[in-house]
């Protein structure tokens, strides 16, 4: 893959334009390929890797609700991490005056962290050096993830954006199964699956940061806003961009509550117990079918017809319906359903959420910063997830309750979005 090849179809002009000529399908496959890689190293761990490793380190005798408190408080601390880093990594990648670019030494010096902190943490015990190497992949993860996902406002025109999306958030699903099949099929032990997931994440992060063309800007051109001053985008001046921000944060909140949980879910509402790994694969690939293709699908139309809220909302109302399924039902077949109907909502919330986002944004000279703004309502509820699920269900005695607020607070947040003006 050359890179002429990769960026025939990049729009040139001035770093800060709107871009208006069409990426390639080169660049695009470039560019998912970097999101699988990304995904797959965090989402692989999260879901699967890194609860078995904290139960471990509780032992056998440890109640269930225990490991997922101590899961919940690994996740938490790094997530706070995380909410920093997508920020101050976005504002530091819009000022940054390399030759090589704004965007593509935060991918490559990300990846490396993320890299890093992966091989470190298949190699520590103990719930606190967990925690340390953990947060260090995920500064990792923020980085790269803020500068990759910089690149949409950057090279893609608008009119292009909610398929490009879809490539960017399809990659989430299989980033899921990859991982999870890796964890608990191949990879004899997790050690091994951490610093394959590391290679994996340098490696396909390459074809960007060889193709893929990244217009330098000079020190005079370099934004000044303050840091500080920067982290604070005003509801009352950019009411669009604070509407997209609250509805992002509560969907994937009550997406997180919904799935976050699923592995205890089957091992021990549905009793699988030791099973439930093998019982989550199957749920699983359900799932990522119905992100993957309902991602492409509804980004591809939504460009088509230059509509997004639209599939917004139904996607957060698809969502809200997969998770009230299981309230009312709890048997292995239900969680098809659920699984099912849950990929096809949040995939279209996922690809379209994401090119809306594009949209709203205050600032061309601060996009890094303004999307690393807005990934912390996508994140922060991932993070945040496993520890307040666990409180819920032990207050409650059971999932139902749980679920019940997955579904109701998702479909509050695909209301909200209707309250965006500028954007159909």
């Amino acid at each position: 893959m050359t890179h002429a090849a990769v960026s025939a179809g990049t729009p040139s002009g001035a770093p800060f334009a709107e871009p208006q000529r069409a990426v390639s399908g080169l660049w695009i496959a470039a560019f998912a390929a970097a999101w699988v890689g990304v995904w797959m190293a965090q989402l692989g761990p999260f879901r699967v890797a890194l609860p078995l490793q904290v139960a471990g380190e509780l032992g056998e005798g440890a109640a269930w609700t225990d490991s997922v408190v101590a899961f919940g408080v690994v996740s938490g601390v790094a997530g706070a991490f995380l909410i920093l880093t997508f920020p101050i990594a976005g504002y530091l990648s819009d000022r940054t005056t390399s030759r090589f670019g704004r965007r593509r030494p935060w991918i490559a010096g990300g990846s490396a962290l993320f890299a890093v902190g992966l091989v470190a943490l298949g190699s520590v015990h103990g719930i606190a050096l967990i925690t340390v190497c953990w947060t260090v992949a995920l500064v990792g993860f923020s980085a790269a993830a803020s500068a990759l996902t910089a690149l949409i406002n950057d090279q893609v025109p608008v009119r292009q954006r909610g398929w490009v999306a879809g490539w960017m958030s399809s990659p989430r699903a299989i980033g899921i199964i990859l991982g999870a099949v890796l964890f608990t099929e191949v990879f004899a032990t997790v050690t091994l699956g951490y610093l394959v997931l590391a290679a994996t994440i340098v490696v396909l992060v390459v074809p960007v940061l060889v193709g893929v063309k990244d217009a330098p800007i000079t020190a005079e051109q370099r934004p000044t806003t303050s840091l500080l001053a920067g982290l604070w985008i005003s509801p009352k001046a950019h009411p669009d961009f604070a509407w997209t921000w609250v509805s992002g944060f509560l969907v994937n909140a009550g997406n997180a509550l919904g799935t976050g949980l699923l592995l205890y879910y089957l091992a021990y509402e549905l009793d699988f117990g030791d099973r439930a790994r093998q019982a989550f694969l199957p749920l699983t690939l359900v799932y990522l079918l119905g992100v993957v293709l309902s991602a492409l699908l509804c980004g591809w139309i939504s460009d088509r017809i230059a509509r997004r809220k639209v599939f917004v909302i139904w996607g957060a109302l698809l969502q809200g319906l997969a998770a009230l399924i299981l309230v009312f039902t709890s048997d292995y077949t239900a969680t098809f359903v659920a699984g099912a109907v849950l990929g096809l909502g949040y995939g279209a919330y996922l690809a379209v959420g994401q090119a809306l986002a594009t949209q709203v944004l205050p600032d061309a000279r601060n996009r890094a910063k303004d999307l690393g703004i807005m990934n912390v309502a996508y994140q922060v509820p991932v993070a945040m997830a496993p520890l307040l699920g666990a409180l819920i269900v032990a207050s409650v005695g059971g999932f139902s309750g749980l679920f019940m607020l997955a579904g109701v607070v998702t479909a509050i947040g695909g209301a909200v979005i209707a309250l965006v003006q500028h954007v159909k």
